[in-house]
């Protein structure tokens, strides 16, 4: 891999992890709308753009395979609905005050995905691994206490994308990000419509209500979804799984940001004590993960060099 391309990957990488970081911000714009407004107008503006894009650089094609194809067809409409969700409740949290549980959301996402791994995969842990988790259950009860209740809208988030993110690995790795996206919203856009056209009859579309500022506010959600998840796909092209896994911690840290000084949203002091929990599981969790990369590299390195020696001897006899 060439240094250029590591350096346009990293570009990409933190234009992605930095525009979802500050997308509380972004949605703070819209808070005249519903959670629901925002998601169903998301929805089908990401859909119209997806098209227009694969339209123009001539893979429509691709839909059409997509949709020929019954198990990945199954899983996206699956996926689909997981990240109808994840998007309610992120926008729900960022026009509510609770832009702090949209970061905790994310920082213990990794962990949740891990854990989904163990139960659906069952796949094996490793000690740290184990010790990771539970700090971050501790770090979660400890919130818990300190807001009065779970923190809903974290585990929703969390435990959405992470389904999101294991169905899309069930439904194949073939399709482009645009392209099971583009899946994605079509199979959403009956619904979208049909909340809209809910809302328009009740005298609650905000096109009507706020002019053309909100209709163009609107319409841009089509753009900052698509923009963001293009630069991850040319990221992911470009910088090892390693890089990516270290740097998806910008977007919760951004939001975090966001919530605590920007929106001046209360961190009380067992607040801090469960975000610090938090944040030592996910180091626990990242220097783990970064050991086993290096014993794999080690151990493939090491067989291939096995393997050059006995093909030396082979050659020599």
């Amino acid at each position: 891999m060439s240094d250029m391309n590591r350096r346009s990957g990293l570009a990409f990488a933190l234009l992605a992890y930095g525009l979802w970081g500050v997308f509380p911000l972004y949605f703070m714009q819209m808070a005249y709308a519903s959670a629901v407004e925002i998601v169903a107008n998301r929805i089908v503006w990401s859909m119209l753009l997806c098209v227009a894009i694969l339209a123009m650089t001539r893979h429509l094609g691709d839909l059409r395979r997509i949709a020929c194809d019954a198990h990945q067809r199954r899983y996206l409409l699956a996926a689909a609905a997981l990240i109808s969700l994840n998007w309610t409740a992120y926008v729900y949290a960022a026009n509510n005050g609770q832009i702090l549980q949209a970061s905790l959301g994310y920082f213990i996402n990794p962990l949740v995905t891990v854990v989904l791994a163990v139960l659906i995969l069952h796949e094996r842990l490793r000690l740290w691994q184990w010790l990771a988790i539970a700090l971050a259950l501790i770090g979660v009860v400890t919130l818990s206490i300190a807001y009065g209740h779970p923190p809903w809208i974290a585990l929703v988030l969390a435990f959405s994308f992470g389904l999101y993110g294991l169905t899309k690995n069930f439904a194949g790795r073939r399709t482009g990000a645009v392209q099971s996206l583009a899946v994605e919203t079509l199979l959403l856009s009956p619904f979208a419509l049909g909340v809209l056209a809910w809302l328009a009859a009740r005298g609650e579309i905000h096109y009507a209500t706020h002019g053309w500022v909100s209709f163009v506010w609107l319409m841009s959600t089509g753009i900052a979804t698509t923009l963001p998840l293009g630069s991850f796909a040319a990221a992911a092209r470009r910088l090892p799984l390693s890089a990516l896994g270290m740097l998806q911690y910008l977007t919760p840290s951004l939001q975090f940001v966001v919530g605590a000084v920007i929106a001046h949203e209360t961190m009380t002091p067992l607040s801090w004590i469960g975000f610090t929990l938090i944040w030592l599981a996910l180091a626990l969790f990242s220097v783990d993960a970064m050991r086993a990369a290096r014993r794999s590299r080690r151990a493939k390195r090491q067989e291939a060099e096995r393997e050059a020696l006995q093909a030396q001897s082979q050659e020599v006899h």
